[in-house]
């Protein structure tokens, strides 16, 4: 019996002449993670994805970018401190009443955070729903939850190298040239309201643009909807207390919130970073952060609990 594997007067691409040579089945025999190794790779591929790694540079270069931005104050501030630091001295200049206090290092950067949360979160989860990834995700050991928990988490993670990076940067780079904080309490007295100041700025805008982005499949208009959002909470804040409203609608400012939070975790006068804020109460902001926080949590939860999903 003729093989027609072999005769080569047997064409196998001819309509009928296909013949099945080998059945087989090997099952998988590599670790099995669980859950919490899908949430971990998860995490990795979506960080990759909003920092543009493992694809084209013209990816890389508004992330990159906005991070460079970030830093480039704290690296002047710092440059000045070394540089200058015997010259103020000897004229009596304490050299902390000319650089920036920590929570006045936000102001700098504020347009930096809002353009990182922007682009993020749509980037990580308004594809996974167009393309749809999001229904791939939840056929492994991910459910719902746990897939909206890596994806907050992998932006968290990018947003606080802007939030959290700079001012530690600084903090660091102050203490090695001799400006900073004196002896190792005050270093960790420091240390830890950098670290607390770097997570405050980071979770109201994650929260914001996490909420935006579960709203619709297109990145470019989630990213616009967050930017017009956080702009307009700040110019119709502005407008009624200037009209005569009530100074506590500054707690709908929604981008300075925060920054005044942390001038206040700093010790710094209330009102300092935004005149508007001055008469409003620690307690009003953070309930008030708190709230926000919470309902764009929900919100986001809430829509991915209704989203149909074909496996």
């Amino acid at each position: 019996m003729t093989n027609p594997t072999t005769d080569p007067t047997t064409d196998l691409s001819a309509p009928g002449t296909a013949r099945i040579l080998d059945r087989g089945y090997r099952p998988y025999e590599g670790p099995r993670r669980g859950a919490r190794g899908a949430m971990r790779s998860l995490i990795r591929h979506s960080v990759q994805r909003v920092l543009g790694l493992k694809r084209n540079v013209w990816t890389k270069v508004l992330p990159f970018l906005t991070i460079f931005f970030a830093y480039v104050p704290a690296i002047v501030f710092v440059g000045v401190a070394v540089l200058l630091k015997d010259r103020f001295a000897t004229e009596g200049v304490d050299i902390n009443d000319v650089l920036p206090s920590y929570g006045e290092y936000y102001l700098f950067i504020w347009a930096a955070i809002e353009v990182f949360a922007a682009f993020s979160a749509p980037e990580v989860l308004c594809t996974d729903r167009r393309t749809g990834m999001i229904g791939l995700y939840l056929a492994s050991p991910l459910r719902r939850d746990t897939y909206l928990m890596a994806k907050a988490a992998a932006v968290g993670f990018v947003l606080s190298i802007v939030t959290l990076g700079p001012p530690l940067f600084m903090l660091i780079a102050r203490t090695i040239a001799g400006v900073g904080p004196d002896g190792v309490g005050g270093f960790v007295a420091v240390a830890w309201r950098v670290v607390v100041a770097g997570i405050i700025a980071a979770v109201l805008p994650l929260a914001m643009t996490l909420a935006i982005a579960s709203t619709t499949t297109r990145r470019a208009a989630a990213s616009a909807a967050f930017i017009l959002i956080s702009l307009g909470s700040i110019v119709v804040t502005e407008a009624l207390i200037n009209a005569g409203g009530s100074k506590t609608l500054f707690v709908f400012n929604l981008p300075y919130l925060p920054i005044e939070l942390v001038a206040r975790l700093f010790g710094e006068p209330a009102g300092k970073i935004w005149s508007s804020s001055a008469s409003v109460p620690t307690s009003s902001l953070v309930i008030a952060y708190l709230v926000f926080t919470a309902l764009c949590a929900l919100f986001v939860r809430t829509r991915y609990q209704r989203i149909r999903v074909t496996r």
